[in-house]
């Protein structure tokens, strides 16, 4: 395992959330698109460098922020679908946790302006009120293909959604 670049995930996994969290507080997202830039640019080097970072490189909590940092990488969306190919050759090597693949698939989808397969993704109007899933494919097979990466059924995911700290940020 490659610690130093573990820590590295760590520390800027850490910056992610304190910048999400103040902008919600704030509402100013300057400092947060400046971050997830200098996110996205160093995690391309990564990448270059070690292909995907996985469990085996970084560890499980390394690889749970490689993937935020790729969940977190909007700006970028050619990136996210080269990250999310990655993914898929991980998973098949069992180096990345499923539901990281789910979020990372409807993430894609979502910004494509298509159906999402796993119902990880959330909107609200601007005021911030009304939230609700994006629509999903084939929505009566929805909690099948959630227990298949490891996610809870949707009714429960939505619950957790709804009574959700807005301070939290994922």
């Amino acid at each position: 395992m490659n610690h130093d670049l573990a820590a590295e995930f760590h520390r800027r996994a850490e910056q992610d959330q304190v910048a999400r969290r103040r902008a919600l507080e704030t509402g100013d997202g300057r400092d947060l698109v400046r971050i997830d830039a200098d996110n996205t640019a160093w995690l391309k080097q990564v990448i270059e460098k070690h292909g995907w970072p996985g469990i085996a490189l970084v560890g499980e909590q390394g690889a749970d922020e490689a993937w935020l940092l790729a969940q977190h990488a909007d700006r970028a969306p050619g990136f996210q679908r080269q990250v999310l190919a990655l993914l898929r050759d991980a998973l098949e090597a069992e180096d990345v946790l499923p539901r990281h693949f789910a979020y990372l698939t409807d993430r894609v989808l979502v910004a494509a302006g298509e159906l999402q397969v796993y119902g990880t993704q959330y909107t609200n109007d601007p005021g911030g009120e009304n939230l609700r899933p994006y629509p999903v494919t084939d929505p009566d097979q929805l909690d099948v293909r959630r227990a298949s990466v490891g996610l809870e059924p949707a009714a429960e995911y939505d619950r957790r959604m709804r009574s959700r700290d807005p301070h939290e940020s994922a």
